[in-house]
């Protein structure tokens, strides 16, 4: 059979278009839409919330039922992005509800080739420790010329775009009072 990819398209095309109009029956696809998202938010709780890709910082509203994400969609209200997402935000709900997606910590003793499920607390507990090791271990009250400069050389942070500005002013008074100098930025890098 001698087909172009052209009369293909438009043969598929045609028989969605049909399929489609006669399931829905009178309706447009503007109502068809409406009714869909009206369903599967009702009742939901619903959050507004940052997009965590970029710096971008665009708005989002979340809705939730029974602890799961059934919608996810642009803050028409939002200053930054009035409602509208990119592909990655647009596809958010997929990371959220994807049954691979790690929800405990997870840890890989030293020598060890299989990572374990780990309690919270003790996660905590054993980044608290490893930080002040580092800290007292490598911590600099003066440098070669006698200046005092308070400071540890074996840690480093890289920052992430999504926080807000208190997040990041919080953040910042926390490193620096740990006596971090190397403080990086992720849309730096």
């Amino acid at each position: 059979m001698d087909i172009s990819r052209r009369k293909f398209l438009k043969a598929s095309g045609s028989t969605v278009a049909g399929t489609v109009a006669g399931t829905m029956a009178g309706l447009s696809p503007a109502e068809v839409e409406a009714r869909e998202r009206e369903n599967r938010v009702k009742g939901a709780a619903v959050t507004t919330t940052i997009c965590p890709y970029c710096a971008v910082g665009c708005g989002m509203i979340v809705h939730t039922k029974d602890g799961k994400a059934v919608n996810i969609e642009g803050d028409p209200d939002h200053p930054i992005n009035r409602g509208t997402l990119c592909s990655k935000g647009a596809a958010l709900i997929q990371v959220v509800n994807n049954p691979k997606r790690v929800m405990k910590p997870m840890y890989r003793a030293p020598g060890a080739s299989d990572w374990k499920e780990v309690e919270w607390d003790w996660a905590f507990d054993e980044i608290a420790q490893r930080v002040k090791k580092a800290r007292d271990e490598t911590f600099v009250v003066k440098n070669a010329k006698g200046q005092v400069v308070n400071r540890t050389d074996g840690i480093a942070h890289v920052g992430s775009a999504a926080l807000d500005n208190e997040e990041c002013y919080i953040l910042q008074k926390w490193l620096r009072s740990l006596g971090l100098v190397y403080i990086e930025h992720q849309a730096r890098i």
